[in-house]
């Protein structure tokens, strides 16, 4: 069946089939994986076929494209983790899996760029069984220990394509010990976090909890990641039920997202039991003189009086401020006139990325809408912008300005 099926992503994907511009792959990949679950659905087997045949034919046909924006390299990834799922819980012979454990082999030593360097990582669970994990791993352990008996014995820096999948297989192998032994010959040189996580696995899945994050620890050095390194410790402590020590020793380095909001909330979600205002207090703490970032984290935590205080004691984003004075004008009119505020005085003061008239304007209407709302008289907030605009700062002539008509007028309350 798998023979005759005609996957529709098979065509699209011959070798250097895309150009320069990464746009159309990332698609091309989104509707690769699109097509390979639905089929999962009803045929798993058939779509871990299908999964296989994707990553055999993926490397070739992006190797032109560009990959310094990182998106293509994300795209694969992610396509990665949700392939091997389906790859591993097929319900094949091991004749089968056998077969496309070789594909995938073959395909990870022809990648060139490499962009399938992630699937090595998963070579282990790939192997489905610790039968299959154990030959995998007398196959490739050999020749990696020669590699690094030898650069021990040379000084030279040894690398092969099959380390990574060793290490995944003799750990999925359970071959624990001869796993750390072999590590060990790899620190000729330095310690590399890369090989290490391997070890620390193994201990942690011998219920050497305290022993792996003692490893883990020692693995720091330079260009080592750090936040991988602490998400591990964090992690073997969270599962043995030490969440209280997790927290307080690995919780913020171990947490990293694309914005501090996103930050936030992940360790929220780990510890619900921790108060808010304490993570974003200690997330404040782990970040000296960007307190003004954390506003918007603030705020979604509805820490208002703290999100004020932030926004005030370094540089915040102004439309940031002037969304969250509009937003909450009527629900809570004091902080969105402190916030409004907040944001032309940082406007005044050379905040903000490409700031335009419109910005001013929309943070003085919020201010009066704001002021409006908490019952405060609107001569008092246009006594309080001029004296910004006085000041004498960075961008208040610009503020002045923008606001001048507005400012000179009278007011009826």
């Amino acid at each position: 069946m798998a023979t005759a099926y005609k996957w529709q992503f098979a065509s699209r994907f011959r070798r250097n089939a895309f150009g320069w511009k990464s746009a159309t792959p990332i698609a091309r990949i989104r509707e690769a994986l699109t097509e390979i679950k639905a089929v999962a659905k009803k045929e798993p087997i058939l779509a871990a076929e299908g999964a296989v045949l994707f990553l055999e034919k993926l490397a070739p046909a992006i190797e032109q494209v560009d990959s310094s924006s990182g998106g293509i390299g994300s795209a694969v990834n992610r396509a990665i983790e949700s392939l091997v799922p389906i790859i591993v819980k097929a319900e094949v012979s091991r004749v089968v899996r056998e077969k496309w454990l070789d594909r995938l082999f073959d395909a990870l030593q022809e990648d060139a760029m490499p962009y399938l360097e992630y699937l090595e990582e998963f070579w282990g669970e790939l192997c489905a069984t610790p039968e299959i994990a154990a030959k995998w791993a007398d196959d490739l352990s050999p020749m990696v220990t020669t590699m690094w008996d030898h650069c021990a014995r040379t000084g030279e820096y040894g690398y092969s394509r099959s380390t990574t999948p060793c290490l995944s297989a003799m750990y999925a192998a359970g071959r624990h010990q001869k796993l750390l032994e072999l590590i060990a010959k790899s620190e000729y040189r330095h310690k590399s976090w890369h090989n290490r996580v391997w070890g620390a696995k193994a201990l942690a899945a011998a219920g050497k909890g305290a022993e792996a994050i003692q490893y883990a620890d020692d693995s720091k050095g330079l260009n080592a990641p750090l936040t991988a390194i602490a998400a591990f410790c964090e992690g073997v402590l969270l599962e043995s039920g030490f969440a209280d020590e997790a927290y307080a020793k690995y919780a913020v380095a171990a947490t990293y997202a694309t914005t501090n909001l996103a930050t936030f909330k992940a360790i929220v979600k780990k510890y619900p039991h921790v108060p808010r205002e304490r993570i974003l207090r200690d997330l404040v703490a782990s970040q000296p003189g960007s307190e003004g970032k954390w506003f918007a984290a603030a705020k979604d935590a509805g820490l208002f009086e703290l999100a004020i205080e932030l926004a005030n004691r370094s540089p915040s984003d102004p439309r940031t401020l002037i969304r969250a004075a509009r937003d909450f004008a009527v629900e809570r009119p004091d902080f969105a006139l402190a916030a409004g505020m907040t944001a032309l005085r940082g406007i005044a003061n050379g905040w903000g990325y490409e700031i335009t008239g419109i910005d001013v304007l929309d943070a003085y209407a919020a201010v009066l809408a704001a002021a409006g709302a908490a019952g405060v008289e609107k001569n008092a907030v246009k006594a309080d912008v001029r004296a910004m605009v006085a000041g004498g700062r960075v961008g208040s002539e610009f503020v002045g300005q923008v606001l001048g008509r507005q400012l000179d007028e009278k007011s009826d309350y």
